[in-house]
């Protein structure tokens, strides 16, 4: 609960941690660093993320107004979300100050899911030229609906399993800023020159917000998922199956789990028509 109150406090833990991950698994599996700084990372936060489950189950029973049980579940998605960006912000710039041939390596699966990515989006639509700003928007919702469900799944069955699928998001998102301001960085150097360090942190920060619009409300639905999935899983495993205080824990993980669909649909309209006007 001190946590919720103190999310800036998280997300310095959240950079830690990720970067802790990092040179543990750099110290020790050289050869596997792309997965292992992502488990370790996950290792480090699991017991944060699990008493937040517990603590927004037992609100359940004792908070019977729904406005204000669903503004405390929101102090949690708010914290967690500012964890998060502890993860991405630490990832992104260690992939950011590695040489290129040592962050293509320590990253590479993340870059080959990026790749991936792009070229499925490439053969369904841009190959063709066939294909409007509504089909785009589609195949990000249908994209981003599917972590949801992974999300919820994994926090069901696992109770806080769903921090993996986010913190490897994280590297993902990171090791795409990463690129991204390595490349910009380079087309600056070369126009204007980068005499000063302002260039630097001018480039850095265009990237990080050119993600974080559309980013943040879609890790929030992410979260708000894993939210429901997870305060369900801990309802079962305090034996509560039947009861009163059980069938409040699934009405208002069904009303989570709407919010967090809301949520993702606005994130993927900020992506398809708000981001390309500003970026």
């Amino acid at each position: 609960s001190n946590a919720e109150g103190r999310p800036f406090e998280t997300f310095i833990l959240g950079f830690f941690y990720a970067v802790l991950g990092f040179f543990l698994a750099w110290w020790i599996f050289k050869q596997n660093v792309s997965l292992v700084m992502v488990f370790l990372t996950v290792i480090a936060v699991l017991p944060l993320f699990f008493y937040t489950l517990k603590l927004e189950e037992k609100k359940d029973g004792f908070i019977k107004n729904e406005k204000i049980l669903i503004r405390e579940h929101f102090r949690a998605v708010r914290f967690l979300i500012y964890m998060f960006l502890g993860f991405v912000v630490a990832f992104s710039l260690i992939f950011f100050v590695l040489p290129p041939e040592l962050s293509e390596n320590f990253f590479g699966i993340q870059l080959d899911t990026i790749e991936g990515i792009n070229s499925k989006v490439s053969g369904n639509y841009f190959a063709t030229g066939n294909y409007s700003s509504i089909d785009v928007f589609t195949h990000i919702l249908i994209n981003n609906l599917n972590v949801l469900f992974f999300c919820i799944i994994f926090s069901l069955i696992y109770g806080a399993g769903a921090i993996f699928i986010l913190t490897w998001n994280a590297s993902v998102i990171s090791a795409a800023i990463g690129t991204f301001m390595r490349n910009n960085i380079s087309s600056y150097a070369s126009s204007v020159g980068l005499v000063k360090v302002g260039g630097y942190f001018h480039v850095a920060s265009f990237g990080l917000m050119r993600y974080a619009l559309h980013g943040i409300p879609e890790i929030g639905g992410y979260f708000i998922g894993g939210l429901a999935g997870g305060i369900v899983s801990v309802a079962i495993t305090r034996h509560e199956f039947g009861s009163a205080t059980f069938s409040k824990v699934i009405s208002d993980a069904l009303l989570l789990f709407v919010l967090a669909v809301v949520v993702l649909i606005i994130a993927a309209l900020t992506e398809v028509f708000v981001t390309p006007m500003l970026f």
